[in-house]
């Protein structure tokens, strides 16, 4: 589609997007007292929400100009950090993290797939030079070391032999054939060039070439224009193709293809930015600087006159001319000055009390007297972080882009007003930075000239400190902070070159979160409809690992302001596919994987070497973010019994080190704490689920999911492994004995049946049922006794 469609989706999804926020103001910010109706506003909210994603998903991956995606990713952020925020209302007010949506979908008129979770593709299209070559380095490093698993060699069969045969002779005869007859050629070539020297060519016979060649270049050139004359007389110039009457021009085609790469890797086309600002500094830069003189001037001026003395020049940090340059009167200018030094006095006493009320003996406060009744204001929607984003950038659209008919711009150049605006506030603040230091000399010199003062002032914050980590208690002991004082001096690439060598970082399998296949259960509803709470479907999972697992370690902006959620747990039978959702975490962020088992511990033993493997892991985890720290059968950390053998004891003391680990993230910091447990009921409890803060249970593969009208595992694994299905094969058969199996049991059965010697067999003898069902029976399946342990 022309670029033209994408900003008509991105004008009518913007439109909607005004009429949500303008329905948020009017309904959300009211109390209520209806908690089915409060549920009812934020389901249908929800649900808007995310056809409003999908439509600026869309609008983003299409567009070329570069500030309109700047306004559609900032929308598009914005509306994921919503849409999270929502998510926590609904699990608050349900206590639940699935809820029931087939009432809201109906009366929306939407299917059950509006609610999946759509993946915004700019998560890897932005970053996918940078994710290749980190791809291909951790490749080589795990090559080098010899970690790689070699492919293994087949022996070919005797018609294959014989085929590479028949094509070596066939091209070493063809390469014979074709040196002969380049003999052959030369040596006819030497033959006529004999016989050409005897004749020389006159300078008339040169002359005559070279006005030959002339003459056809400029009837060409003639030719051309008289064609171009005729279409215009036609009404079919190449003008009337680019107002939208006919098709592109090849040149125009080519110039769009190349401004759409150009996109996806990110450059900037033509002029950069810093001509712009270089322009904005030679041609406004003495104006802003000669302003900010008599502003600042003037202040002082003030100051002396209410004050009787000069002020002094706040510091660079504390913003320097910022702090005195405001919209406010001296005198109130002054007061705030005197009311921070009260507030900071009074702090400073009550740290006083409280230092002496935890040397005396606490008195036990007697109960209040209850008077009056607690009035209950009803449910209200917490603040958000991204409404004002989203109202910001509602009122950039209509200022710049509501009104602007871009049908001619088939260039999608930018447009350099906007880089102007967007790059005055730098300039200013250059500008800012250099009268600050001007003006702190000039204040210097009449302070010491009219008030008698001299010397400058003590600059705060200059001298450097340096500080040793505090994290994980390091100052306790001489020996940990030796040890992690050495990784400061260490590279990012050699940190990330050992914790590959030691599998602590691995490859992550190319598995996309769609390939976790799966139907919606109707029955799932009415369930919880009617008060009781069953295990989550293959869909809701999807659902909870992108909102609670991608979507903020894809976007720097949703994980910094949307409710943080640094731990996840995902708990289930053996082989439901755990371990792929894991993989399709890191797929769909591009982030890295590192892993935390018994083996890849063991190098560093005791609390010192697992404190340093964590500063490791931490280091190259912000600094390559976003990062996946999986845990695998993490309930080994809080097992109840004795652990036997040094690795699963030291792999125990990890469990301490966890919760200090997770303090240290900051929102800015993309790491996400994973586990995976097969038997979470084994740990204890208390401290195992206190560390993750999102447990999300994966259900084993249901009748529909195993058989369903258009999409069957079974189907699925068998066709992906080579098989034909034919009428032998009873897939509805296959479903119904398979209850209670799950997605890796399935994998299994079809590699154990289709070996390489059975797919060669396939046409004189069809698949059957009873050969799935017969390797099927060797494995145990998934009983109902766990299921209700799991619940």
């Amino acid at each position: 589609f022309p670029s033209s469609t994408y900003s008509q989706i991105w004008a009518d999804t913007q439109r909607e997007l005004d009429t949500m926020l303008q329905r948020e103001r009017e309904e959300f910010l009211q109390p209520q007292e209806d908690p089915e109706n409060v549920m009812k506003m934020l389901a249908t909210a929800y649900v808007q929400y995310l056809a409003i994603m999908r439509k600026l998903d869309e609008a983003h991956d299409h567009l070329i100009h570069q500030q309109k995606r700047a306004l559609v990713r900032q929308a598009l952020d914005g509306v994921m950090g919503r849409i999270l925020e929502i998510k926590r209302e609904m699990v608050a007010l349900e206590y639940s993290e699935c809820h029931s949506m087939a009432g809201i979908l109906m009366e929306l008129q939407r299917v059950p797939e509006d609610i999946e979770i759509p993946i915004p593709k700019y998560f890897i299209k932005e970053n996918l030079g940078i994710l290749q070559y980190r791809e291909k380095y951790l490749h080589e490093i795990l090559l080098n070391a010899g970690l790689l698993e070699q492919e293994a060699v087949t022996a070919m069969t005797l018609q294959e032999s014989i085929r590479v045969i028949q094509v070596a002779e066939r091209a070493r005869q063809g390469r014979a054939r074709a040196a002969f007859m380049r003999r052959i050629y030369f040596e006819e070539k030497r033959q006529s060039q004999k016989g050409d020297q005897k004749m020389v060519k006159s300078p008339d016979d040169a002359a005559t070439c070279i006005q030959k060649v002339w003459r056809g270049h400029r009837q060409r050139k003639e030719t051309e224009r008289l064609r171009e004359e005729e279409m215009i007389f036609l009404g079919m110039s190449s003008a009337e193709m680019m107002n939208g009457t006919g098709s592109l021009p090849p040149e125009l085609e080519a110039m769009n293809s190349l401004q759409k790469a150009n996109v996806l890797e990110g450059e900037v086309r033509e002029r950069p930015n810093f001509s712009f600002r270089h322009e904005l500094r030679a041609a406004e830069g003495p104006h802003i600087k000669e302003t900010l003189q008599n502003e600042i001037t003037q202040c002082f001026l003030e100051c002396r006159h209410i004050t009787g003395r000069f002020p002094d020049y706040p510091p660079e940090k504390a913003g320097g001319s910022k702090a005195i340059l405001s919209e406010k009167h001296p005198e109130q200018i002054v007061q705030e000055l005197a009311a921070k030094k009260a507030k900071a006095e009074a702090e400073k006493n009550e740290a006083d009390k409280k230092v002496k009320e935890v040397k005396e003996p606490v008195q036990e406060k007697k109960p209040e007297k209850a008077g009056k009744e607690v009035v209950d204001e009803g449910w209200k929607m917490a603040p958000s972080n991204f409404l004002l984003m989203l109202e910001e950038g509602s009122s950039q659209y209509q200022v710049f882009w509501e009104n602007r008919d871009d049908k001619s711009d088939f260039l999608q150049d930018h447009d350099p007003e906007l880089i102007r605006a967007g790059e005055r506030g730098e300039v200013e603040e250059e500008i800012r930075v250099q009268v600050d230091e001007v003006m702190e000399e000039k204040l210097l010199r009449v302070k010491e000239a009219v008030d008698g003062e001299t010397g400058p002032p003590a600059k705060p914050g200059k001298e450097k400190i340096i500080e040793i980590p505090s994290r994980f208690h390091l100052k306790k002991n001489p020996t940990q902070t030796k040890t992690v004082m050495s990784l400061v001096c260490r590279t990012i690439d050699s940190l990330y070159q050992e914790l590959a060598e030691e599998r602590l970082l691995i490859q992550v399998k190319n598995v996309n979160l769609s390939d976790y296949m799966g139907y919606y259960d109707c029955l799932m509803s009415i369930l919880r409809e009617a008060g009781a709470m069953p295990v989550p479907s293959i869909p809701e999972v999807r659902q909870l690992v992108a909102l609670y697992g991608i979507l903020p370690l894809g976007s720097q902006t949703v994980h910094e302001n949307a409710p943080l959620v640094k731990s996840l747990l995902l708990a289930g039978p053996a082989g439901v596919g755990k371990k792929m959702l894991v993989h399709a975490i890191c797929t769909e962020t591009g982030a890295n994987l590192f892993s935390l088992t018994p083996s890849s511990t063991r190098k560093y033993p005791g609390k010192e070497g697992l404190i340093m493997m964590l500063h490791m892991i931490l280091k190259v985890g912000k600094e390559l973010q976003p990062s996946v720290v999986w845990i695998g059968d993490t309930e080994r950390l809080y097992a109840k019994g004795a652990l036997k053998g040094e690795e699963e004891v030291n792999f125990k003391h990890l469990a301490r080190l966890l919760p200090q680990f997770l303090r240290v993230l900051k929102p800015k910091d993309r790491i996400l704490l994973l586990g995976t447990s097969r038997r979470p009921f084994d740990a204890n409890l208390g401290p195992f689920c206190k560390l993750y803060q999102k447990i999300i249970l994966i259900p084993k593969p249901d009748y529909l999911t195993r058989f369903g009208k258009y999409l069957t595992l079974w189907k699925h694994y068998i066709l992906q492994s080579g098989g034909v299905l034919t009428k032998l094969l009873n897939l509805n058969c296959l479903a119904q004995v398979s209850d209670g199996f799950t997605q890796g049991h399935f994998v299994d059965v079809v590699h154990t049946v289709l070996t390489e010697l059975r797919l060669l067999q396939m046409a004189r003898k069809p698949l059957s049922t009873a050969e799935f069902v017969t390797s099927l029976a060797r494995h145990d399946p998934v009983y109902r006794e766990e299921e209700e342990t799991f619940q």
